[in-house]
């Protein structure tokens, strides 16, 4: 996937559209909940069963792929992440294109639960570089169930990502992508097996500590969790203690929500070497984002750390220790 181009003008124009027809941005989530939850389903392309590999290539248009994994967790107060970040599709994409933050993104989206409890604990859609990013972003289903523990099924989704991607960044040139986990509670104590055969599909019959599935994660991505302020935990210590053992300083903790768009483009760039913290927050005032105070204050305790990307990256001291006595 990744083909084709993205268009400020369509993604205007689509928009305006849903408006004056009364349509919902996030439509299939809007008919699916319409319906029993017994007949709740992942909407076909974001549907992880027997998916066998999301592939991020180059391309005659696309020679340098970026790839960029942005999921969000859709469980209860979360739900309203994912459609502030609709509306900021169009920045997002102009930070990393027009100030060069990253060459050729391929951007793709998807949605976490709850494998416990939830009737769609995972979604997971394509690497796009045109508009079709907003279409998969749009078909999320925000379940906004969970299971109420104070855990969801991020280590569900680290496993996808983690065992059924391939980039050509990584195979060709040996650059790590970037995967962003968007959510307010911790991961679960084990990866159950049977989560993975019932909702992904694979022939797993043990099950997995979460710490050996993030670090096979970081192997090929840079993996960072934003904990957005209007959230259930965004000040409980023991949910920013969890994932500063799982991460360190790659836990960024974001008070306004509206702002995530711009804190993964700045964040990228800071990566990819292109700009430092203070050339990405003029760049957001340079585009008339209101965000640079939010975003600086999350990226704040990152830029110190931050050596670039691919090969030469590494996560600050310490950030796999103590997490099994986290979970």
């Amino acid at each position: 996937m990744g083909n084709g181009y993205w268009s400020d003008d369509a993604y205007r124009a689509a928009a305006t559209f849903r408006a004056r027809t009364g349509s919902a941005d996030f439509a299939y989530s809007a008919s699916t909940k319409a319906r029993p939850a017994t007949e709740w389903k992942a909407h076909p392309d974001l549907d992880p069963l027997g998916v066998t590999l999301r592939e991020s290539r180059d391309s005659d248009e696309h020679p340098q792929s970026t790839p960029i994994v942005v999921m969000f967790d859709v469980t209860g107060s979360m739900g309203s992440v994912p459609v502030a970040m609709q509306k900021q599709l169009a920045q997002l994409h102009g930070l990393l294109l027009r100030k060069g933050y990253a060459t050729d993104p391929q951007i793709m989206f998807g949605a976490i639960g709850d494998a416990e409890t939830d009737y769609v604990p995972l979604q997971v859609g394509q690497f796009e570089s045109d508009n079709r990013m907003d279409d998969q972003l749009r078909n999320i289903l925000l379940e906004g169930n969970g299971g109420g523990q104070k855990t969801e099924s991020y280590e569900l989704a680290a496993y996808f990502v983690a065992r059924h991607t391939v980039t050509d960044a990584w195979e060709k040139r040996g650059r790590k992508g970037y995967v962003f986990l968007i959510g307010d509670e911790m991961s679960k104590p084990r990866l159950r097996a049977r989560h993975i055969r019932e909702v992904i599909g694979d022939d797993v019959y043990d099950d997995l500590d979460p710490a050996s599935v993030y670090r096979e994660l970081q192997e090929r991505w840079e993996v960072f969790y934003i904990l957005p302020r209007q959230t259930s935990y965004f000040d409980d210590p023991q949910v920013r203690g969890h994932w500063k053992g799982v991460l360190g300083e790659r836990v960024l903790f974001l008070e306004d929500p509206n702002a995530v768009c711009d804190l993964i483009a700045v964040t990228v760039g800071m990566l990819e070497d292109v700009v430092d913290l203070d050339d990405g927050l003029a760049d957001l005032s340079d585009v008339g984002a209101q965000t640079a105070d939010v975003v600086g204050k999350a990226l704040a305790p990152l830029s110190g750390t931050v050596v670039g990307a691919g090969v030469a990256s590494r996560l600050p001291a310490g950030a796999d220790d103590g997490v099994d006595d986290l979970m």
